[in-house]
């Protein structure tokens, strides 16, 4: 049977890529880790890792194991965070994992807001490059909630946050863009774009958003920054598909919806019925997110209300043509 400290000693021997480095870390000899090592592996029946001269390596068995581990050792430290909450602590830590753009855009108000309400709750923050890399992390247990897209044939517990509206950054320049406060997106098929780097979850967004409309959109730029895309965009590099929550407040540039719009639904989800210090943090996140800043409306409202200046002065000169 495999206990948790065996599973504490291999989790950090692959973290770390060599025994000596983790019975550093884990304050034993390396005699002493070895030894559970290997009691681990008899206790799953086959060899875990592979002992290199300068390196280890995960067998296949190894890799099978490993997420799993993860798993119970993540599980384990929610159990102690649990128990304490139970003993009327007020602490312990949060482990949350999300994308970039979240992590940037809809995250730091709430995490604001929470840590004003839990001063002793120590905020873990994991963040990935694409919706994807996020489940996969939240399966292995690497979280005690995530926050993204709502993830297909998800087993656990899934709290809907709303939908994410995506809005168009441009530069402020004349004529750069039809007035109005929505563009096509297919009136914009000859620019060159502010993309995203490949792995990025919004380099997929931007390229089936287009594809949609029809056309591929040609990369002025790439960038791995998520918050510098609309930056860029108001530089003059190109157009930005942007969440609205990545627009600063103070924007220089325009800010339009496209057409058709894009938008995308978030989610909280745990792996399964969260603890009450996770309940908590889902709670406010459900009440707290805001899916489109004041900001933005403001900026919207205001080419809206250009775009109707602009009607009205058309009708009021066509008696006269």
């Amino acid at each position: 049977m495999a206990t948790l400290r065996q599973l504490e000693y291999l989790v950090t021997v692959v973290d770390t890529g060599s025994f000596t480095r983790a019975a550093e870390l884990l304050h034993v000899t390396q005699p002493a880790l070895s030894h559970q090592v290997r009691a681990l592996e008899r206790a799953v029946g086959g060899a875990l890792l592979e002992r290199l001269p300068r390196a280890v390596r995960l067998t296949p068995m190894g890799r099978a194991v490993l997420p799993h581990a993860r798993a119970a050792l993540a599980d384990a430290e929610r159990l102690r965070t649990a128990a304490r909450l139970a003993a009327g602590l007020d602490a312990g830590e949060l482990e949350l994992a999300t994308v970039y753009s979240i992590s940037l855009g809809i995250l730091p108000p709430v995490l604001r807001a929470w840590h004003r309400l839990h001063p002793m709750v120590r905020i873990r923050l994991r963040e990935y490059a694409h919706n994807d890399e996020l489940r996969a992390a939240m399966a292995a247990g690497q979280a005690d909630v995530a926050v993204g897209t709502p993830p297909p044939d998800w087993e656990g517990p899934i709290r809907e946050l709303g939908v994410e509206e995506f809005v168009l950054a441009l530069p402020a320049e004349p004529d750069a863009v039809p007035a109005g406060r929505v563009v096509r997106l297919a009136d914009l098929s000859g620019r060159d774009w502010v993309h995203y780097a490949p792995g990025n979850g919004l380099a997929d967004l931007l390229d089936g958003a287009c594809a949609e409309a029809g056309f591929r959109p040609r990369a002025a730029v790439r960038t791995e920054q998520t918050a510098a895309a609309p930056l860029l965009a108001a530089a003059g590099l190109g157009p930005a598909l942007v969440p609205a929550n990545l627009v600063p407040p103070g924007f220089d540039g325009l800010v339009r919806l496209p057409e058709p719009p894009v938008r995308r639904p978030l989610a909280a989800y745990t792996r399964t019925r969260p603890d009450p210090l996770t309940a908590a943090f889902v709670d406010l996140l459900a009440r707290q997110a805001c899916l489109l800043p004041p900001h933005v409306a403001e900026l919207l409202a205001g080419a809206g209300a250009v775009e109707a200046g602009a009607v009205e002065a058309g009708a009021a000169a066509e008696p006269g043509e």
